[in-house]
This record gives structure tokens, sequence and C-alpha cells, in this order.
């Protein structure tokens, strides 16, 4: 099964190496100007938009974008709005990963990092690489955050042993 490991090595490869090395790729079909929507396992609306993006000929359910932009619709009218620089899309999981210049913005509070992940099967989205993290109660700075966008709850957590950088305001 060399094949799948292949696709399995493509999936893990950062959108970054992989839009740089497709680009002039005859296996590959690009995009301009592509949106998905669509609704969450909890029956949440979304929408996915790409300035540009391409779709491996082995893989058909990825895609790699460039300037990734999701809006994701809470039940409480608020609305996330997640961009990168560059990201990936699964069609069939709805899994998103963003990296490069990651900004996260929920009405109320904001991160900014270099990668996110956002899994469908997750209640909370995992932003790691140069955190940041301002809301009206206060900032932080770690190198990992586990995020809930409906309870507004988080776990921050170092890598190393460091220590978490908080400015708590009331």
């Amino acid at each position: 099964y060399p094949y799948m490991n292949k696709i399995k090595l493509l999936k893990d490869q950062p959108a970054e190496k992989n839009l740089e090395k497709t680009l002039d790729d005859a296996q590959s079909t690009s995009f301009e100007e592509i949106q998905y929507e669509g609704l969450t396992a909890d029956m949440q609306k979304f929408s996915i938009r790409s300035e540009s993006a391409y779709i491996l000929d082995e893989d058909p359910d990825l895609v790699f974008m460039k300037t990734m932009t999701v809006n994701i619709y809470l039940d409480d009218g608020r609305i996330v709005r997640i961009i990168s620089d560059l990201g990936r899309y699964h069609k069939e999981s709805h899994d998103c990963w963003f990296e490069k210049n990651v900004v996260v913005n929920d009405g109320e509070t904001k991160i900014f990092a270099e990668n996110l992940d956002l899994l469908a099967t997750e209640k909370f989205v995992k932003v790691y690489n140069k955190v940041r993290l301002n809301n009206p109660t206060g900032s932080l700075q770690a190198d990992q955050i586990d995020y809930d966008f409906e309870t507004k709850y988080l776990k921050v957590s170092m890598f190393d042993d460091k220590v978490v950088k908080m400015k708590i305001t009331e």
C-alpha cells in the first residue's frame, strides 16, 4: 500500500510546501475565488472562502487554499471569523487546518497565531505557535490554547514547561 502512505504524507505536509510544489504540477486542479457552505455536526452553518485553491488528483477531498477565510455562525448570533494566509479544508469531514498569520475574531475575543486546527469531531479549536489572545477581561501569550467558541472556555499550555504570560483586567 505505498500509494496510501504517499497520500497520508501529502495530507500531513504544510500547505505552503504543497502550494509551491504543485502550482506547476499537471496532477492538480486549480481554482480561483472558491467557496463552500454547509452545516457542522452540531447543525451550525459555516462558510469557507479562498482567493485561490488547488486539489491534488490523488486526494480530491482535500483542498489546499491561499488566503483562507472561514465563518462559523453560532447559536447565540455571534459569527466567528478565522483567516489565514494558507490552509487546508477536507470536503468530507469538514476539518480545517490554518497556517501562517492566523487571526480569529468572534466579536469579543481576538486570537493571533501561526496555526489553528478546526476539527469537526472536536468541540474546541486548537491554536498553537506564537499564540496571543485579547479579550475585554485580559490578554495572554502562550504556545497553545484550546478554545471553545460556544462556552468561551480555554485551556492554556506551554511547550517545554515555560511560563504563560497573562494580564487580567477588571
